[in-house]
């Protein structure tokens, strides 16, 4: 039986996990002002590039606010029905708002799968522009 307390239990963990989603749209945010403002002083495929990939990591993060607002929202409704004696209703809710978490959770596994590719990409090519240093000729 579900009782007040098992809604009740997400709201940390759902509240840590906007907090957290918030802070990586911030930074990606002030990373794209960033390139913006590069790109304007020299144009390049490049940065367009990372804007792209950033923009694409934008709408995720967008998702994953929306899905972790409307798990939050259906937990409190969750707990409404509970408190005025609609249990069968709250388990649905309460089960709907479960499922919205782990959309919002596998979409920031998305997220961070980009982030680090993103990385690598940019990793890969400090480390040919070191070796190609270290090859030419003084």
């Amino acid at each position: 039986m579900l009782t007040l307390a098992t809604p009740a239990l997400l709201f940390p963990a759902i509240s840590l996990l906007l907090l957290a989603y918030t802070n990586r749209y911030l930074a990606l945010a002030s990373i794209i002002r960033g390139l913006y403002d590069d790109y304007q002083q020299s144009p390049s495929d490049n940065i367009l590039q990372q804007i792209g990939n950033l923009r694409r990591r934008i709408a995720l993060i967008k998702w994953m606010q929306s899905m972790g607002v409307g798990s939050l929202f259906l937990c409190v409704v969750a707990m409404f029905m509970i408190y005025t004696g609609w249990p069968q209703a709250a388990q649905l809710t309460f089960g709907i708002s479960l499922l919205l978490l782990i959309s919002s959770l596998g979409m920031s596994l998305l997220e961070l799968r980009m982030s680090t590719d993103a990385l690598n990409i940019l990793l890969s090519d400090l480390v040919a522009a070191e070796k190609a240093r270290k090859q030419s000729p003084p």
